[in-house]
């Protein structure tokens, strides 16, 4: 009988053992089981964060590189004042980044007819703006939809950079243009004219200066008033620019007095202009208010190199000559001669 107690209290104790045992390992399982899935889930988060990083990584070096090309472009646009050169590099630009295959500038009126004529089929159109100044336009062609940001990008970039060289060549035309007669001023002239003689001294070529004076100036004024002047010089330029080649330098040396350049011109071609000169001036009739105006000049020429060897001595010559002018009876054309200066 205790035999039998004992065996059962012995198997009763194995299996509570057991039981618990069991029991232990089950929940070392569950909690080796929740620890794997915790690992994993860390794992998992571990490499999403890695390609969310990695991600924002590409984005930041994309935006790096877009801004870097951004400068290159406004570095590269800055190196010039000529229209065609900028246009050039940002085309480099645009090949570079976004294999474009052509991108045209067009100029003219953005509406009716205009250089859009000459465009082929299938181009686009972006407009160039710069601060509400209108420049013209790019046509373009084989730009991706997704590129189409980038691209405009680049061309408001070039746009600045347009507006910068346009405000530049006005800011020196300004600056080198007589604002009453539209003429060079007298230190623009000076600096073309020293230039053309050292050209044509270099080159044998001749060279002929013309100086003219309006003809009883000093009256005009006194009997209409400086306006009704300031309208005669205003009127004689325009002639003067009407009168001369695009190669020719046409300035106001000072007052009512202006010089021409006219350069690989001998004396006797000289003479022929400025008598030409003389006839339109003679032949205009200047309305001024109530007054009806009809002025004359006196014009000296003087050449290269047969009457002076420097550009000091030609101005002295050619002033001479339209002294003798003027004291010969004004509204005609004298030639520098040794004799007449003797």
């Amino acid at each position: 009988m205790t035999f039998y107690v004992m065996l059962v209290l012995i198997v009763g104790f194995v299996l509570v053992v057991v039981y618990f045992a069991k029991a232990a390992v089950l929940e070392f399982e569950q909690r080796a089981d929740e620890d794997v899935l915790k690992v994993k889930a860390g794992y998992l988060q571990i490499i999403r964060t890695r390609e969310a990083m990695t991600a924002e990584r590409k984005g930041l070096e994309a935006e790096a590189e877009r801004i870097f090309n951004l400068y290159d472009l406004t570095r590269d646009s800055t190196k010039t004042f000529s229209e065609e050169e900028a246009f050039e590099t940002f085309k480099e630009h645009l090949t570079r980044q976004l294999r474009v295959k052509d991108c045209r500038l067009l100029k003219g009126p953005l509406e009716g007819a205009g250089p859009r004529e000459v465009v082929p089929e299938g181009y686009r159109f972006f407009p160039l703006k710069a601060r509400n100044m209108v420049l013209g336009e790019l046509a373009y062609e084989g730009i991706r939809p997704e590129e189409e940001e980038t691209f405009a990008i680049l061309a408001h970039q070039f746009a600045i950079a347009l507006r910068r060289i346009r405000l530049y060549k006005e800011v020196e035309r300004l600056a080198i243009t007589d604002s009453l007669t539209g003429l060079h001023t007298r230190r623009y002239f000076m600096e073309r004219f020293q230039e053309e003689c050292a050209r044509s001294k270099a080159r044998g070529f001749p060279l002929s200066l013309l100086m003219i004076d309006v003809d009883h100036f000093k009256k005009i004024n006194d009997h209409h008033g400086h306006l009704t002047g300031d309208r005669v010089l205003s009127e004689i330029g325009h002639v003067l620019l009407q009168a001369v080649r695009e190669i020719d330098i046409v300035g106001r040396f000072g007052g009512e007095e202006i010089c021409v350049v006219l350069p690989e011109t001998d004396k006797p071609d000289a003479l022929l202009v400025s008598e030409r000169i003389r006839q339109a001036v003679a032949g205009r009739k200047i309305h001024v208010f109530d007054a009806h105006l009809k002025v004359t000049v006196s014009i000296g020429v003087a050449t290269f190199p047969a009457d002076a060897q420097k550009g000091e001595e030609l101005l002295d010559k050619a002033d001479w000559a339209m002294y003798r002018a003027k004291k010969n009876g004004r509204n005609r054309v004298m030639g520098f001669r040794i004799y007449d200066e003797k």
